[in-house]
């Protein structure tokens, strides 16, 4: 208990004050209550027209549709569906003569071809494109 601050307290620190109500409130809602009546949704008039069972017990004025499919309906399959032919490996095919690898601002990989002489001319300068 130590640990705990000081709003932990083995008294009763949540009893809360009833609050009373004043005359005004007190008008409002029996004039209320008279509207109700008068509407005929009160308890009592809502008590009355209710629907009982033979044992005196509520139940609902409402039937519950019948949501079964009664209906033919589309055979349906538990197959999943592929998806789709696999991708075709990128591979250097040797129709450009790949000269090498160059870095060019901040470690991007750029690479060399033979057939380009000015692009690696370009890259040993820091030029882009």
């Amino acid at each position: 208990m130590s640990l705990v601050g000081p709003y932990m307290t083995t008294t009763q620190y949540n009893r809360k004050q009833k609050t009373t109500k004043n005359k005004k409130v007190l008008a409002a809602q029996a004039e209320h209550a008279a509207w109700l009546k008068k509407m005929g949704v009160d308890d009592a008039s809502l008590e009355k027209r209710a629907v009982k069972n033979k044992n005196g017990r509520r139940v609902s004025i409402h039937e519950i549709p019948d949501y079964k499919t009664t209906k033919p309906t589309v055979p349906l399959s538990n197959k999943v569906a592929a998806h789709g032919p696999a991708k075709e490996s990128m591979t250097y095919s040797g129709e450009r003569q790949l000269l090498g690898i160059a870095t060019m601002h901040k470690s991007n990989m750029v690479p060399v071809f033979a057939d380009n002489k000015q692009a690696a001319i370009d890259i040993a300068q820091m030029r882009r494109n």
